[in-house]
């Protein structure tokens, strides 16, 4: 662990594509072993460089990466022993799985660690498990449906065994019941050692999951306690988000005296329930809906 306490550490960091502005510009940034992470931004705020950057895919222009304290060198055993630190799993799972069957796809990874065919196979079998997809190991990738293609993606990720996995979007495009799964296996994961770092535009979800968030605005990284930072109304508006609506009625709770700091509102709707059950209010507001006078 780096003396900042970060598993992973970006310092100074500045990248810019070919020919294009400056995406990133003199950067700090950490993850902390154990923490749900939120990344949140508008886009072209740097999100996806900024993953590329932390799991090796870009290396910065200036600046080091770090895992447990100690700079990442971009040889190829440096970038091996990274990706099997931090793994990486993009927004769209087609551009990601590319073999025959599930668990060829899985298996990628591993063997081109050189790793002995049990190992593999073992490696394998405990990912598929882990996204609830074991089932399907010999079905064709094509023939998979889009929020299974989104487990087939992450358990290949998971097969490296990383201490920390990297997601872009992962409950994009998935329906509510995919998205709670989702998430169930992602808190599995966490339970089991894995940090996790999740790319999103959804405000709700990032403040009802995550430990903590991380805003990119134009003047860097702003990372601090979920429910914390995301009751940063100067920083959600730099960002381009809007509130998150339990942030917005802890605002509303706090102008009605219910509540005393917008950073302990509720998270999800039972927590509001909690809140609400332990004052009274008054008949007339209730049919109403307005605050009390």
């Amino acid at each position: 662990m780096s003396e900042s306490g970060a598993l992973v550490a970006l310092r100074g960091a500045s990248f810019a594509y070919e020919e294009g502005p400056v995406v990133l510009d003199g950067l700090d940034f950490d993850v902390r072993e154990g923490r749900a992470l939120a990344l949140l931004g508008r886009n072209g705020s740097g999100k996806t460089t900024l993953m590329r950057l932390l799991s090796g895919g870009l290396r910065p222009r200036t600046g080091w990466l770090s895992v447990d304290g100690r700079r990442v060198r971009y040889d190829r055993e440096g970038l091996t022993r990274l990706r099997t630190a931090v793994q990486l799993v993009v927004q769209d799972p087609d551009d990601q799985l590319f073999a025959a069957s599930v668990a060829q796809d899985v298996s990628f990874g591993p063997l081109n660690l050189g790793l002995p065919d049990p190992e593999v196979r073992a490696r394998v079998a405990r990912a598929l498990d882990a996204l609830d997809i074991a089932a399907l190991a010999d079905r064709p990738t094509h023939l998979l449906s889009y929020g299974q293609r989104k487990r087939a993606a992450i358990a290949g990720a998971v097969a490296m065994r990383p201490r920390v996995l990297i997601l872009d979007e992962p409950t994009a495009g998935l329906d509510p019941d995919g998205q709670e799964r989702l998430l169930a296996t992602l808190d599995g994961l966490r339970a089991a050692g894995t940090t996790v770092v999740m790319a999103t535009h959804d405000v709700d979800l990032a403040l009802r999951w995550a430990d903590d968030a991380a805003l990119l605005t134009p003047e860097g990284a702003h990372t601090g306690p979920a429910a914390a930072t995301l009751a940063r109304t100067d920083l959600l508006a730099r960002a381009g988000l809007r509130l998150p609506w339990g942030v917005a009625a802890a605002h509303l709770l706090c102008a009605q005296g219910l509540l005393s700091d917008p950073a302990k509102g509720p998270r999800t709707a039972e927590e509001l329930a909690a809140v609400a059950g332990t004052h009274r209010v008054p008949a007339a507001d209730r049919r109403t809906g307005r605050p009390p006078a």
